[in-house]
C-alpha cells in the first residue's frame, strides 16, 4: 500500500492519498484547493487516481474536489445523506474497489449527517468524527448523540491495531490507532451518553485542567 498523509493547510486540516502499490490505483482524501499539496506524490507514484473521496461535506474538506478532478481523473464519491455532488453515493458498509484493495465505507453521523470513515487495510480516515485524543464538535442535541452511538458501536467495534487518521492535526500527535483512542480519548472512556455530554459541555474547562492544548 501506498499511503500518505498530506497537510492541507486551512484550519489544520489533513488529506490523504491512499493507493494499491501494486497497480497504481489510488483515491484521494478531502484535498485541498491548492493542487499543489498533492499533485507532486500522485506523479511520483504514478497513480492514477480513481476516487476523489469527501468524508463529510462541509467546505474545509470538499472545495478541492473540483479541483481534483480536474487535475487527476476520477469519480467524486460522497455520502448518501450528502449534499455534495458526487459521481458515486455510498452507505454504511458499501465498498469500492482499489485494485487488489477493498475500502469500506462506515456512516459515522454526528458532526455532520453525511459523515463517515473510510477503512482500507488497517488505515481508517475518520474525517471530523474522531480525532487523536478529541471527538468531532456537535451540538448538544440529537447530533451528539448520534456521535457517541457512532463511535461506541461502530469505530470501537474495529480491531485494537486500525490506524486512526483524522481530518485535523488537532490532536497532540497527528495519527493513533483505535486501541490508543480506545485506552486514552477521554470522550471514549465516558461510560454513559449522559457523561460524554458533559465533558462536551464542560471540555474547555476539563482541557485547562488537564493541561490539552
Amino acid at each position: 500500500m501506498i499511503f500518505h498523509q498530506i497537510d492541507a493547510g486551512g484550519d489544520r486540516n489533513f488529506a490523504y492519498l491512499m493507493a494499491d502499490g501494486e497497480h497504481g490505483i489510488a483515491a484521494l482524501f478531502d484535498p485541498p484547493p491548492d493542487a499543489s499539496r498533492y499533485l507532486p506524490l500522485v506523479e511520483k507514484h504514478r497513480l492514477e487516481v480513481a476516487y476523489i473521496i469527501a468524508t463529510h461535506g462541509h467546505d474545509d474538506h470538499t472545495s478541492g474536489m473540483s479541483e481534483a478532478k480536474k487535475r487527476v481523473g476520477g469519480r467524486t464519491v460522497a455520502c448518501g445523506e450528502s449534499r455534495v455532488n458526487a459521481d458515486i453515493r455510498v452507505g454504511d458498509g458499501d465498498t469500492l474497489r482499489l485494485g487488489t484493495m477493498t475500502l469500506t465505507f462506515i456512516h459515522t453521523p454526528g458532526h455532520t449527517d453525511d459523515s463517515m470513515c473510510v477503512l482500507g487495510g488497517k488505515k481508517l480516515v475518520t474525517g471530523d468524527t474522531l480525532f487523536v485524543g478529541k471527538v468531532g464538535g456537535t451540538g448538544y442535541g440529537e447530533d451528539a448523540r448520534n456521535e457517541y452511538d457512532s463511535l461506541h458501536n461502530k469505530l470501537m467495534t474495529l480491531d485494537d491495531d486500525v490506524e486512526v487518521y483524522p481530518g485535523h492535526n488537532y490532536g497532540v500527535k497527528p495519527a493513533s490507532t483505535i486501541g490508543h483512542e480506545r485506552r486514552t480519548n477521554p470522550f471514549l472512556l465516558c461510560g454513559s451518553f449522559e457523561s460524554f455530554l458533559e465533558l462536551k459541555r464542560n471540555w474547555l474547562e476539563y482541557k485547562k485542567e488537564h493541561g490539552i492544548s
